[in-house]
């Protein structure tokens, strides 16, 4: 069994370096992790870009959405999270401390006294292996980890993230029930998500928004259960008159913006729901200030909710969505790289290279 462990480091905006570290020994109450995969999301690609997050933080190995086979693990720990080796597992990115206020009232998210997380902790920190994007992961007695059928491919379980944000966000933020109209701007991994989601619990009427080299994930869109697609922004359509028309002027029950780094699709979020309408906002700005209306809320009765992260309850719904195979899982899924690749997987995903197809994009170590 190797001593030592490969693994991706950022050490800056848009710097990765390739670096080796001492195998975690494990005790009773941890474990370790043999990374399959770490699907990318929107917020690795500005934290890489360096417009999110502290630019001098200490190098780290991102990767917060990995999952794999448990190849170690302490007794204690095995039967605490009910877990042998062999499984196959996902992880949330907080490690929280699991013994706070906020921690046993189910804030977990909230736990200000968690110190660590899968993706964002610096090397410095021992055992140094917290993020996805090496060949091993170290698995805390805090971590918060799901199981995965191991008969699913593995693109398709790296999907658990993106899906739980879909109905994090969607179905549990947003409250989108039976009989319900959804507007979702932004045609993302995650956007495609909330569609799934959305769908799932009997939403009568999905609408999707993407810019217009969004047509091949709009395409996608409407396989997985979107009732209308919008093209926006340059020679596209107004969205709110677009989703006039299409309601008959009832415009819809709940609006979901996940754009990134973008100012106006908050509005319009607000805009394109019914009086007393509920608006998640998913989409990081990176710090902006962003420009607001609130007569909009007031006048209108909005609930506006912010959506920090996937909890527990939607990860697990999301993974079993994955198993159930009710959806075309597969078709989301665009490209893998391997861990020598991840910068190139980031602005893949971001749209940063020539081909501009990507939908969900995947770290295998294995990968070759």
């Amino acid at each position: 069994m190797p001593e030592m462990v490969r693994a991706a480091v950022q050490t800056g905006p848009r710097q990765i370096e390739m670096r080796e570290f001492a195998r975690p020994k494990i005790g009773p109450d941890d474990g370790l992790l043999r990374v399959e995969a770490n699907g990318i999301c929107g917020s690795d690609v500005e934290i890489y870009r360096g417009h999110i997050g502290d630019k001098d933080r200490p190098p780290f190995i991102p990767g917060h959405e990995p999952m794999g086979i448990i190849e170690d693990v302490g007794d204690r720990a095995a039967e605490r999270w009910g877990v042998q080796v062999g499984d196959r597992v996902a992880f949330e990115v907080i490690v929280p401390c699991r013994a706070c206020n906020d921690c046993l009232t189910g804030r977990y998210q909230a736990c200000t006294f968690r110190k660590y997380g899968h993706g964002v902790t610096g090397i410095e920190v021992e055992p140094s292996l917290w993020g996805g994007f090496a060949e091993h992961m170290y698995i805390s007695p805090n971590s918060v980890l799901h199981k995965i059928d191991k008969t699913l491919p593995v693109a398709v379980a790296a999907m658990y993230n993106p899906l739980g944000a879909g109905v994090r966000w969607a179905v549990d933020l947003g409250e989108v029930s039976l009989g319900d109209t959804l507007v979702v701007l932004g045609a993302g991994q995650r956007g495609l998500a909330a569609v799934i989601a959305a769908k799932s619990v009997g939403a009568s009427n999905i609408i999707i928004t993407g810019l217009a080299g969004d047509a091949h994930k709009l395409a996608i869109a409407r396989e997985l259960g979107a009732d209308h697609t919008v093209i926006v922004g340059e020679g596209g359509q107004d969205i709110v008159e677009a989703v006039t028309e299409i309601t008959n002027g009832r415009m819809a029950d709940v609006s979901l913006d996940l754009t990134p780094m973008a100012a106006g699709p908050v509005t319009d979020a607000m805009k394109v729901v019914r009086h007393g309408g509920r608006v998640v906002l998913a989409g990081l700005k990176g710090h902006r200030e962003i420009p607001l209306v609130t007569d909009l809320i007031i006048n209108r009765a909005l609930t506006v909710k912010g959506a920090f992260g996937v909890d527990a309850s939607a990860n697990r719904r999301a993974i079993q969505l994955l198993e159930s195979g009710r959806f075309p899982f597969e078709k989301l899924h665009t490209h893998t790289f391997g861990l020598d690749e991840v910068g190139l997987a980031i602005d893949t995903l971001a749209g940063d290279t020539e081909d501009k197809s990507a939908i969900h994009v995947s770290v295998h170590p294995s990968f070759a």
